[in-house]
């Protein structure tokens, strides 16, 4: 379920940040990200979004980065590492999966991570992980 139409968009205050890739939720703690239908989610594509994220929080923020997986696409597990060595606001990893290939490659990306990643089954499951984690008080 995408995040703006749950009713825990009613729950969690947030900023959208809509680029041309796809969707992502800005909240206190963590970020909903929602990519398009048929992207490759690539390196470049993922630093512009670091750079407006950034840009919102501030360098010195503390959240966690849920991928909210509504739409199939394609991204490279070993960008996920490169995020996790150059940026300290990131602190943890949620995959929302809502198909059995999407959970294998939420698989495949957790041997990539070098933070804690959980893969969930309901955003609601990924969100109460994230507001559980103490990295992002």
């Amino acid at each position: 379920m995408k995040f703006e139409n749950s009713p825990l968009s009613k729950i969690h205050s947030f900023y959208k940040l809509e680029l041309p890739f796809g969707n992502f939720y800005l909240c206190e703690k963590f970020i909903i990200s929602e990519i398009h239908e048929g992207v490759h989610f690539d390196w470049n594509k993922i630093m512009l979004a670091t750079k407006d994220i950034i840009g919102y929080y501030g360098g010195d923020a503390k959240v966690a980065y849920i991928s909210n997986r509504v739409n199939s696409y394609s991204t490279d597990p070993q960008d996920w590492a490169n995020v996790t060595e150059n940026t300290t606001q990131i602190t943890a990893t949620a995959i929302v999966s809502y198909s059995s290939m999407s959970e294998l490659n939420a698989s495949l990306e957790k041997h990539f991570a070098k933070l804690d990643m959980e893969t969930c089954n309901s955003l609601e499951e990924a969100i109460t992980w994230v507001m559980n984690l103490k990295v992002t008080d």
